[in-house]
């Protein structure tokens, strides 16, 4: 019998506190879904949720008596958090979908194992560890454990009609949890239904596919993706522009040990047009922090290999360090890549080195002067102290931030003189 009692996650004693209480007096729970999938994976396990016969008043009634707090974070639908000893348990009733149409689901709650285990998604998913430890599998979900299979439980048409967004989780999975080819029937059925993904709120889509992108090597799920509509369908900015650089990318990361970015590996599958992307980040709903940073990469120019230090400096106070940086780490992966055996693109990679290195170093310096200062010296207020402003801010910049607020101020002084 397949076991994860020996888990160190397993054993603390919060969450069998939570066990206890909701296997007591005929109630029975068991932790449910990517808890037992990562530990069986041998990964990581963070969010441990619970899955109960025992309806969401009940839970909530037993744990206010035991004096575990109980928050009721989507009652509606079956889940209330519990949090013992710091620790956050989603519980949710067993429950059976109604009705769908692809975009949410009316649930009833039920009591039985195998229709909660079958109307979730992906095999993987629906795997549940009892009270004891126990691996409990409703849906042959071990063998796809065991061989690093992404497969939709049932009929695949059938998991993605109930909800479309399935189709990106089946990617998504596939770059995090996959090994070979995808299940070749669930890439048919995604095929099939990827025009279903406009009807998603673009939220969600976002959010899924940022997931994806943040997987330790996404191109693979990418790749296919791609070869089957969904990349266009969802990112119709990369169909012309392709994938290639997401290889590399991956590549340079793992050596370098830099930390993966999804902005930065979706800037490597589309092309820097700024008013193309800007429309991108508003059909997706992105954050003004998200928006601003793939717009900013596209504005930014690429420093060439030959420029030096003191202009280098200037360009980034003009254009800021981080579109310049996604700019340089870019150029850098496919410099790495080309580079084995040729001399001019080793050059290449170590100048890129060096320049990425400056600007992760690089403290932007502070004009000394400002509008009151130009208001001061007797420039009514207005649009021309904004221009003579950028004027002066020029003239400091030109000569490496070096002038400092006297020499400013007599510069000041001459341009007032000439412009009588």
């Amino acid at each position: 019998m397949t076991s994860v009692a020996n888990e160190a996650w397993f054993q603390d004693p919060a969450l069998q506190r939570v066990l206890k209480l909701l296997n007591a007096d005929g109630g029975e729970a068991r932790v449910a879904g990517g808890a037992v999938r990562n530990a069986l994976m041998g990964l990581p396990v963070a969010d441990i949720d619970i899955a109960t016969t025992l309806l969401p008043e009940q839970v909530m009634e037993r744990a206010t008596e035991a004096g575990i707090k109980a928050v009721p974070t989507g009652i509606d639908h079956g889940t209330v958090t519990l949090i013992a000893n710091h620790h956050p348990f989603e519980v949710t009733t067993l429950r059976r979908d109604v009705e769908t149409d692809g975009r949410r689901a009316k649930v009833a709650f039920g009591t039985g194992w195998q229709e909660d285990a079958e109307r979730r998604d992906l095999t993987i998913n629906a795997l549940y560890a009892d009270v004891k430890g126990e691996v409990i599998d409703l849906v042959e979900g071990l063998p796809d454990i065991e061989a690093r299979t992404i497969r939709f439980i049932g009929d695949p048409a059938q998991r993605i009609a109930e909800d479309h967004l399935r189709i990106l989780r089946f990617f998504r999975f596939f770059a995090h949890y996959g090994s070979g080819r995808p299940d070749a029937e669930g890439l048919r059925a995604c095929a099939r239904a990827k025009d279903k993904l406009s009807a998603l709120s673009a939220e969600r889509v976002w959010a899924e596919t940022k997931k994806l992108l943040s997987a330790a090597d996404p191109s693979r799920a990418l790749l296919w993706m791609r070869q089957v509509g969904v990349l266009t369908e969802i990112l119709p900015e990369t169909e012309k522009w392709g994938i290639d650089n997401i290889h590399p990318l991956v590549a340079t990361e793992q050596a370098l040990g830099w930390v993966a970015d999804p902005m930065l590996r979706l800037a490597a599958t589309v092309p820097p047009d700024a008013e193309r992307l800007e429309g991108l980040a508003k059909r997706l709903r992105m954050s003004n922090a998200e928006a601003a940073k793939l717009t900013g990469w596209a504005s930014a120019p690429m420093p060439p290999d030959d420029i030096t230090d003191v202009v280098f400096d200037r360009l980034l106070y003009r254009h800021g360090t981080e579109g310049v940086k996604m700019r340089l780490k870019l150029g850098l992966s496919l410099a790495r890549a080309g580079a084995q055996g040729d001399t001019a693109g080793m050059r290449r990679s170590a100048r890129l080195s060096t320049l990425l290195e400056r600007a992760e170093r690089y403290q932007k310096p502070i004009f000394p002067f400002g509008g009151a200062d130009v208001i001061a010296a007797g420039v009514p207020s207005g649009k021309r102290v904004g221009e003579i402003l950028n004027q002066l801010e020029e003239f400091w910049i030109e000569r490496n931030f070096n002038p400092d607020r006297a020499t400013l101020a007599a510069r000041l002084g001459e341009m007032i003189r000439k412009s009588l």
